[in-house]
Protein backbone atom coordinates (compact mmCIF):
# COMPACT_ATOMS: atom_id res chain seq x y z
CA UNK A 1 0.00 0.00 0.00
CA UNK A 2 1.43 3.37 -1.04
CA UNK A 3 1.89 6.24 1.41
CA UNK A 4 -1.17 8.18 0.21
CA UNK A 5 -3.40 5.15 0.64
CA UNK A 6 -1.90 4.46 4.07
CA UNK A 7 -2.56 8.06 5.12
CA UNK A 8 -6.21 7.81 4.11
CA UNK A 9 -6.62 4.40 5.75
CA UNK A 10 -4.85 5.19 9.04
CA UNK A 11 -5.69 8.88 9.45
CA UNK A 12 -1.99 9.65 9.86
CA UNK A 13 -0.81 12.34 7.47
CA UNK A 14 1.72 11.50 4.76
CA UNK A 15 4.01 14.13 6.30
CA UNK A 16 3.92 12.36 9.68
CA UNK A 17 4.52 8.98 8.00
CA UNK A 18 7.63 10.40 6.35
CA UNK A 19 8.71 11.72 9.78
CA UNK A 20 8.22 8.24 11.28
CA UNK A 21 10.36 6.84 8.48
CA UNK A 22 13.15 9.36 9.05
CA UNK A 23 13.21 8.46 12.77
CA UNK A 24 13.27 4.76 12.02
CA UNK A 25 10.02 4.37 13.93
CA UNK A 26 7.93 2.96 11.04
CA UNK A 27 9.94 2.17 7.95
CA UNK A 28 8.06 0.82 4.94
CA UNK A 29 9.09 -2.68 4.04
CA UNK A 30 9.56 -1.95 0.37
CA UNK A 31 9.76 0.53 -2.45
CA UNK A 32 8.12 0.53 -5.82
CA UNK A 33 10.20 0.56 -9.01
CA UNK A 34 9.58 4.28 -9.05
CA UNK A 35 11.00 4.66 -5.50
CA UNK A 36 7.72 5.27 -3.68
CA UNK A 37 7.29 3.92 -0.16
CA UNK A 38 5.27 0.74 0.00
CA UNK A 39 3.80 -0.40 3.31
CA UNK A 40 3.06 -4.01 4.22
CA UNK A 41 0.21 -5.11 6.55
CA UNK A 42 2.78 -5.42 9.37
CA UNK A 43 3.95 -1.85 8.70
CA UNK A 44 0.38 -0.59 8.92
CA UNK A 45 -0.15 -2.55 12.10
CA UNK A 46 2.94 -0.87 13.59
CA UNK A 47 1.55 2.54 12.59
CA UNK A 48 -1.58 1.80 14.64
CA UNK A 49 0.61 0.66 17.55
CA UNK A 50 2.53 3.95 17.38
CA UNK A 51 -0.68 5.98 17.33
CA UNK A 52 -2.11 3.98 20.22
CA UNK A 53 0.92 4.67 22.39
CA UNK A 54 0.91 8.34 21.38
CA UNK A 55 -2.64 8.56 22.71
CA UNK A 56 -1.25 7.64 26.14
CA UNK A 57 1.10 10.59 26.02
CA UNK A 58 4.32 8.77 25.15
CA UNK A 59 6.96 10.62 23.19
CA UNK A 60 8.14 9.19 19.86
CA UNK A 61 11.42 8.22 21.51
CA UNK A 62 9.58 6.35 24.25
CA UNK A 63 7.38 4.67 21.67
CA UNK A 64 10.46 3.41 19.81
CA UNK A 65 11.85 2.04 23.08
CA UNK A 66 8.55 0.39 23.94
CA UNK A 67 8.16 -1.30 20.54
CA UNK A 68 11.78 -2.32 19.97
CA UNK A 69 13.20 -2.81 23.46
CA UNK A 70 12.65 -6.40 24.60
CA UNK A 71 13.42 -5.58 28.22
CA UNK A 72 11.33 -2.42 28.36
CA UNK A 73 8.92 -2.35 31.34
CA UNK A 74 5.43 -0.99 30.57
CA UNK A 75 4.60 -0.57 34.25
CA UNK A 76 7.53 1.80 34.86
CA UNK A 77 6.67 3.95 31.87
CA UNK A 78 2.92 3.99 32.58
CA UNK A 79 3.59 4.88 36.22
CA UNK A 80 5.76 7.79 35.13
CA UNK A 81 3.05 8.93 32.71
CA UNK A 82 0.46 8.82 35.50
CA UNK A 83 2.61 11.02 37.74
CA UNK A 84 3.30 13.52 34.96
CA UNK A 85 -0.37 13.63 34.00
CA UNK A 86 -1.44 14.17 37.61
CA UNK A 87 1.05 17.01 37.93
CA UNK A 88 -0.26 18.60 34.74
CA UNK A 89 -3.86 18.26 35.90
CA UNK A 90 -2.97 19.85 39.23
CA UNK A 91 -1.38 22.79 37.41
CA UNK A 92 -4.43 23.13 35.20
CA UNK A 93 -6.75 22.94 38.21
CA UNK A 94 -4.76 25.69 39.90
CA UNK A 95 -5.02 27.76 36.75
CA UNK A 96 -8.78 27.16 36.60
CA UNK A 97 -9.19 28.24 40.23
CA UNK A 98 -7.04 31.30 39.60
CA UNK A 99 -9.16 32.28 36.62
CA UNK A 100 -12.37 31.78 38.59
CA UNK A 101 -10.98 33.94 41.39
CA UNK A 102 -10.14 36.74 38.98
CA UNK A 103 -13.57 36.42 37.37
CA UNK A 104 -15.31 36.57 40.77
CA UNK A 105 -13.59 39.90 41.46
CA UNK A 106 -15.33 41.34 38.39
CA UNK A 107 -12.23 43.28 37.31
CA UNK A 108 -12.81 46.51 35.48
CA UNK A 109 -9.50 46.38 33.63
CA UNK A 110 -6.15 44.65 33.41
CA UNK A 111 -4.87 46.70 36.32
CA UNK A 112 -7.50 45.03 38.52
CA UNK A 113 -6.59 41.61 37.14
CA UNK A 114 -2.91 42.17 37.93
CA UNK A 115 -3.79 43.22 41.50
CA UNK A 116 -5.71 39.98 42.09
CA UNK A 117 -2.91 37.90 40.55
CA UNK A 118 -0.40 39.69 42.79
CA UNK A 119 -2.52 38.84 45.83
CA UNK A 120 -2.78 35.20 44.75
CA UNK A 121 0.99 34.93 44.45
CA UNK A 122 1.45 36.62 47.81
CA UNK A 123 -0.95 34.28 49.61
CA UNK A 124 0.89 31.26 48.18
CA UNK A 125 4.27 32.46 49.40
CA UNK A 126 6.27 30.25 51.78
CA UNK A 127 7.04 33.37 53.83
CA UNK A 128 4.46 34.22 56.51
CA UNK A 129 5.60 37.85 56.41
CA UNK A 130 5.03 37.96 52.66
CA UNK A 131 1.55 36.45 53.03
CA UNK A 132 0.63 38.96 55.72
CA UNK A 133 1.95 41.82 53.60
CA UNK A 134 -0.14 40.65 50.66
CA UNK A 135 -3.31 40.80 52.80
CA UNK A 136 -2.60 44.14 54.42
CA UNK A 137 -1.28 45.92 51.30
CA UNK A 138 -3.45 48.78 50.01
CA UNK A 139 -6.28 47.32 47.97
CA UNK A 140 -6.23 50.17 45.40
CA UNK A 141 -10.03 50.01 45.24
CA UNK A 142 -9.89 46.47 43.84
CA UNK A 143 -12.34 44.21 45.73
CA UNK A 144 -10.78 41.00 46.97
CA UNK A 145 -13.07 37.99 46.45
CA UNK A 146 -14.36 36.73 49.78
CA UNK A 147 -13.98 33.15 48.51
CA UNK A 148 -10.24 33.72 48.13
CA UNK A 149 -9.89 35.08 51.66
CA UNK A 150 -12.01 32.25 53.08
CA UNK A 151 -9.91 29.60 51.34
CA UNK A 152 -6.74 31.20 52.69
CA UNK A 153 -8.17 31.39 56.22
CA UNK A 154 -8.99 27.69 56.31
CA UNK A 155 -5.43 26.72 55.35
CA UNK A 156 -3.40 29.40 57.15
CA UNK A 157 -1.43 28.12 60.16
CA UNK A 158 0.44 31.30 61.09
CA UNK A 159 -1.62 33.19 63.72
CA UNK A 160 -0.55 36.65 62.54
CA UNK A 161 -1.41 35.96 58.92
CA UNK A 162 -4.68 34.32 59.99
CA UNK A 163 -5.58 37.42 61.98
CA UNK A 164 -4.91 39.64 58.99
CA UNK A 165 -7.04 37.42 56.77
CA UNK A 166 -9.94 37.49 59.24
CA UNK A 167 -9.67 41.29 59.39
CA UNK A 168 -9.80 41.50 55.60
CA UNK A 169 -12.74 39.12 55.42
CA UNK A 170 -14.66 41.04 58.07
CA UNK A 171 -14.19 44.20 56.00
CA UNK A 172 -15.89 42.40 53.12
CA UNK A 173 -19.08 42.18 55.21
CA UNK A 174 -21.02 38.93 55.25
CA UNK A 175 -19.99 37.80 51.78
CA UNK A 176 -17.56 35.20 53.06
CA UNK A 177 -19.84 33.39 55.52
CA UNK A 178 -20.84 30.57 53.19
CA UNK A 179 -17.25 29.94 52.10
CA UNK A 180 -15.90 29.89 55.65
CA UNK A 181 -18.79 27.71 56.80
CA UNK A 182 -17.52 24.93 54.54
CA UNK A 183 -14.64 24.56 56.98
CA UNK A 184 -17.03 23.69 59.81
CA UNK A 185 -17.76 20.40 58.07
CA UNK A 186 -14.10 19.39 57.86
CA UNK A 187 -12.84 16.30 59.65
CA UNK A 188 -9.65 18.24 60.42
CA UNK A 189 -10.16 19.92 63.79
CA UNK A 190 -7.60 22.63 62.95
CA UNK A 191 -9.67 23.67 59.93
CA UNK A 192 -12.81 23.86 62.09
CA UNK A 193 -10.96 26.00 64.65
CA UNK A 194 -9.84 28.41 61.93
CA UNK A 195 -13.36 28.54 60.54
CA UNK A 196 -15.04 29.28 63.88
CA UNK A 197 -12.59 32.10 64.62
CA UNK A 198 -13.40 33.67 61.26
CA UNK A 199 -17.15 33.25 61.71
CA UNK A 200 -16.89 34.86 65.14
CA UNK A 201 -15.81 38.09 63.44
CA UNK A 202 -18.46 38.05 60.72
CA UNK A 203 -21.81 39.81 61.23
CA UNK A 204 -25.28 38.65 60.35
CA UNK A 205 -27.85 36.00 61.12
CA UNK A 206 -26.22 33.40 58.89
CA UNK A 207 -22.97 33.50 60.85
CA UNK A 208 -24.94 33.39 64.13
CA UNK A 209 -26.83 30.30 62.99
CA UNK A 210 -23.65 28.47 62.02
CA UNK A 211 -21.98 29.42 65.31
CA UNK A 212 -25.02 28.10 67.19
CA UNK A 213 -24.61 24.76 65.42
CA UNK A 214 -20.93 24.82 66.40
CA UNK A 215 -21.94 24.61 70.08
CA UNK A 216 -22.40 20.91 69.42
CA UNK A 217 -18.94 20.40 67.89
CA UNK A 218 -16.86 17.53 69.22
CA UNK A 219 -13.93 19.86 69.90
CA UNK A 220 -13.97 21.93 73.10
CA UNK A 221 -11.98 24.76 71.51
CA UNK A 222 -14.49 25.12 68.69
CA UNK A 223 -17.35 25.12 71.20
CA UNK A 224 -15.62 27.72 73.35
CA UNK A 225 -14.98 30.18 70.53
CA UNK A 226 -18.54 29.73 69.25
CA UNK A 227 -19.94 30.39 72.72
CA UNK A 228 -17.86 33.53 73.24
CA UNK A 229 -19.01 34.97 69.95
CA UNK A 230 -22.64 34.05 70.56
CA UNK A 231 -22.53 35.48 74.06
CA UNK A 232 -21.30 38.77 72.65
CA UNK A 233 -24.26 38.67 70.25
CA UNK A 234 -26.67 38.17 73.14
CA UNK A 235 -27.57 34.58 72.23
CA UNK A 236 -28.70 32.79 75.41
CA UNK A 237 -28.12 29.32 73.95
CA UNK A 238 -24.44 29.94 74.61
CA UNK A 239 -24.97 29.99 78.40
CA UNK A 240 -24.06 26.31 79.11
CA UNK A 241 -20.90 26.55 77.03
CA UNK A 242 -19.97 29.86 78.66
CA UNK A 243 -20.40 28.35 82.12
CA UNK A 244 -18.24 25.44 81.00
CA UNK A 245 -15.62 27.94 79.85
CA UNK A 246 -15.65 29.60 83.27
CA UNK A 247 -15.05 26.20 84.86
CA UNK A 248 -12.36 24.96 82.50
CA UNK A 249 -10.82 28.08 80.96
CA UNK A 250 -9.16 29.61 79.12
CA UNK A 251 -11.13 32.78 78.36
CA UNK A 252 -12.89 32.33 81.71
CA UNK A 253 -12.80 36.06 82.49
CA UNK A 254 -14.36 36.92 79.13
CA UNK A 255 -16.97 34.19 79.56
CA UNK A 256 -17.87 35.49 83.04
CA UNK A 257 -18.32 39.02 81.70
CA UNK A 258 -20.59 37.74 78.92
CA UNK A 259 -22.67 35.78 81.43
CA UNK A 260 -23.03 38.94 83.47
CA UNK A 261 -24.25 40.82 80.42
CA UNK A 262 -26.75 38.08 79.55
CA UNK A 263 -27.98 38.04 83.15
CA UNK A 264 -29.14 41.64 82.71
CA UNK A 265 -32.18 40.01 81.17
CA UNK A 266 -34.20 38.71 84.13
CA UNK A 267 -35.48 35.70 82.21
CA UNK A 268 -31.90 34.39 81.89
CA UNK A 269 -30.53 35.52 85.25
CA UNK A 270 -31.99 32.59 87.24
CA UNK A 271 -30.73 30.07 84.66
CA UNK A 272 -27.21 31.48 84.79
CA UNK A 273 -27.12 31.68 88.57
CA UNK A 274 -28.40 28.11 88.92
CA UNK A 275 -25.78 26.83 86.47
CA UNK A 276 -22.97 28.57 88.35
CA UNK A 277 -24.22 27.30 91.74
CA UNK A 278 -24.42 23.75 90.38
CA UNK A 279 -20.83 23.93 89.15
CA UNK A 280 -19.73 25.30 92.53
CA UNK A 281 -21.31 22.32 94.27
CA UNK A 282 -19.70 19.92 91.80
CA UNK A 283 -16.18 21.26 92.38
CA UNK A 284 -15.82 21.33 96.15
CA UNK A 285 -12.16 20.25 96.05
CA UNK A 286 -10.85 22.22 93.09
CA UNK A 287 -9.59 25.58 94.32
CA UNK A 288 -8.82 27.04 90.87
CA UNK A 289 -12.31 26.26 89.58
CA UNK A 290 -13.96 27.69 92.69
CA UNK A 291 -11.95 30.91 92.33
CA UNK A 292 -13.05 31.28 88.71
CA UNK A 293 -16.67 30.67 89.68
CA UNK A 294 -16.39 33.20 92.50
CA UNK A 295 -15.17 35.78 90.02
CA UNK A 296 -18.06 34.92 87.70
CA UNK A 297 -20.57 35.53 90.51
CA UNK A 298 -19.07 38.99 90.93
CA UNK A 299 -19.96 39.77 87.27
CA UNK A 300 -23.68 39.22 87.91
CA UNK A 301 -25.76 42.39 87.76
CA UNK A 302 -26.97 44.22 90.86
CA UNK A 303 -26.80 42.20 94.05
CA UNK A 304 -28.25 38.91 92.81
CA UNK A 305 -25.03 37.08 93.65
CA UNK A 306 -24.25 38.93 96.87
CA UNK A 307 -25.50 36.19 99.22
CA UNK A 308 -23.42 33.57 97.37
CA UNK A 309 -20.33 35.76 97.59
CA UNK A 310 -20.87 36.26 101.32
CA UNK A 311 -21.02 32.51 101.79
CA UNK A 312 -17.87 32.09 99.73
CA UNK A 313 -16.09 34.68 101.88
CA UNK A 314 -16.20 32.01 104.62
CA UNK A 315 -15.27 29.12 102.31
CA UNK A 316 -13.04 26.38 103.71
CA UNK A 317 -10.61 27.21 100.91
CA UNK A 318 -8.70 30.26 102.17
CA UNK A 319 -7.91 31.53 98.65
CA UNK A 320 -11.58 31.38 97.66
CA UNK A 321 -12.54 33.21 100.85
CA UNK A 322 -10.02 36.00 100.24
CA UNK A 323 -11.11 36.44 96.62
CA UNK A 324 -14.79 36.56 97.60
CA UNK A 325 -14.12 39.11 100.34
CA UNK A 326 -12.16 41.32 97.94
CA UNK A 327 -14.92 41.11 95.35
CA UNK A 328 -17.58 42.05 97.88
CA UNK A 329 -15.60 45.13 98.76
CA UNK A 330 -15.26 45.98 95.08
CA UNK A 331 -19.01 45.94 94.65
CA UNK A 332 -19.24 49.01 96.92
CA UNK A 333 -22.45 47.77 98.51
CA UNK A 334 -24.56 50.18 100.54
CA UNK A 335 -24.96 49.52 104.31
CA UNK A 336 -28.69 48.91 103.99
CA UNK A 337 -28.05 46.20 101.38
CA UNK A 338 -26.46 44.05 104.10
CA UNK A 339 -29.71 43.94 106.17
Amino acid sequence: MLIGDVARFSGVSARMLRHYDSLGLVRPTGRTVSGYREYSPDDIRRIFHVEGLRSLGLSLRQIGQALDGPGFSPSVLVGDLIRRTEARLNREQELLERLRTVDAADPGGWHDVLRIVELLHGLRSHSAARRQQAVLAPAEDVPVPAELLAEAILTESDPNVAGALRWALARAGGDGVASVALGMGSEDVEVRRRAVLALAELPGDEATMILTDALGDADATVRRHAALSLGARGVARAVPALVDTVVKGPNDVEAAELLGALAQDAKWADLIMSALVDELAAHTADSAVRVRLTQAFAEMPGTIALDILRQLAHDDDRVVGLVASALIGRLHEEPDQEN
